[in-house]
């Protein structure tokens, strides 16, 4: 009997583990693969192409992140951000371990799932922020430019043209966004033109200046600089070379300094010299990266006397898209001293992480929030993804 529940207990482990099992201490991709069977585990709304926003699912929770009052939503589903932010895990775990399921997984849930955001009644069509079925919602330019950095990734991985195609409407929708106020720049909503943000211009740089890399058109190129220096001249810190949050129409900046957008200006800088092969572009993104490093990263000692810079709290995400810029610049110069931040503090958060459910609290990293929050959002547990297949592929192409 006592070997009877043994058995059913081994077996139980295994299918809960999705047969993912780590093999040593840093093996990031076992932890990316294990993370992700969990978020399917306790996000993935049954017999549906869609995902909870959180876990556990709140009903009466309301979404913050918005540029106005949370929509009604129809089921609570997510809202297309973390959606998205399932889809660049899922790029990332493709792009790793090589395994066709998370391709097939893009395939048969995402994909399907970003349809129930697509509006084609406005033109340019776009993804709006929640389903077309619970009516009219805000688009976001930001929204959309992740999607389609996430389906170039796709195209790059696959070389399905219509993935291509899918990038090249959305950029379609950013143009529209753009207007000579303050001198150019993408705003942050289509409905509410109240500012022109980092987070909806940085990555407009990313975007354009990786479809001239595939296309060779040249508008992409200038449309990818022109928006680079317009970033650079209305929010960035002269002081320390990170950037503020937004501009508003009247000229007052909002200067709070956030990971993604400084992310993203990094890897801006490091694709504008690999296309220029200019100095000066290497030698910002360096800049930029030595001022992440102090700003965003902080001493750290484990409770085994191991000191380390470790990433500060914060939204997790944020910090996901920031490495994007660092793994471009490793790329280019191999100055390994960031990502082993990134490294030593991931690895002490999976050896750490006290939740049963083997998910990740919200805006916490080495140094613990005193109370843990009730839910824990999809979001986070995408970009955790994200940050361990990306470190694992980095570390199998140059034994970092």
């Amino acid at each position: 009997m006592k070997n009877q529940i043994l058995i059913l207990f081994i077996g139980c482990l295994f299918i809960f583990s999705g047969c993912h099992k780590v093999k040593h201490e840093s093996d990031f991709a076992g932890y990316a693969m294990t993370l992700m069977d969990s978020t399917l585990m306790y996000y993935k709304v049954p017999g549906q192409v869609l995902f909870y926003e959180t876990y556990p699912k709140r009903d009466a929770d309301l979404v913050t992140y918005l540029a106005g009052a949370d929509t009604i939503r129809k089921n609570r589903v997510a809202y297309l951000w973390p959606t998205s932010g399932m889809f660049s895990a899922l790029n990332a775990l493709q792009k790793t371990t090589g395994d066709k399921k998370y391709e097939n997984m893009i395939e048969s849930v995402i994909l399907p799932g970003l349809e129930c955001y697509f509006d084609s009644l406005r033109v340019p069509g776009c993804y709006q922020s929640y389903l077309t079925e619970s009516g009219k919602s805000d688009r976001f330019y930001d929204d959309n430019l992740w999607l389609g950095l996430d389906f170039l990734d796709l195209y790059e991985q696959t070389g399905n043209d219509a993935y291509l195609a899918s990038a090249r409407n959305i950029w379609n929708f950013i143009e529209s966004g753009c207007d000579s106020i303050l001198g150019g720049g993408v705003y942050w909503c289509e409905q509410k033109k109240e500012s022109k943000n980092t987070c909806s211009n940085a990555p407009a740089v990313v975007l354009a200046l990786r479809l001239y890399s595939l296309t060779k058109e040249i508008h992409f190129f200038r449309m990818g600089q022109d928006l680079y220096y317009w970033t650079k001249k209305n929010l960035q810190d002269p002081a320390d070379y990170l950037y503020f949050d937004n501009i508003t129409l009247d000229g007052s900046v909002n200067r709070t300094k956030f990971q993604y957008n400084a992310g993203q200006m990094l890897q801006a800088s490091v694709l504008l010299y690999n296309l220029t092969k200019e100095d000066l572009y290497l030698e910002e993104a360096q800049r930029l990266a030595s001022a992440c490093g102090q700003y965003f990263f902080e001493d750290f000692v484990a409770e085994d006397g191991e000191s380390f810079k470790a990433i500060k709290n914060g939204n997790v995400w944020f910090v996901a898209i920031m490495l994007r810029g660092f793994e471009e610049l490793y790329r280019v110069d191999r100055n390994p001293v960031y990502l082993n931040s990134f490294k030593k503090t991931l690895q002490y958060m999976w050896e750490h992480n006290p939740n049963q459910n083997m998910l990740f609290d919200d805006d916490c990293f080495v140094e613990k929030r005193s109370e843990s929050k009730d839910t824990k959002w999809l979001l986070t547990q995408a970009a955790m993804i994200e940050m361990y297949a990306r470190l694992s592929k980095i570390k199998l192409e140059f034994n970092l």
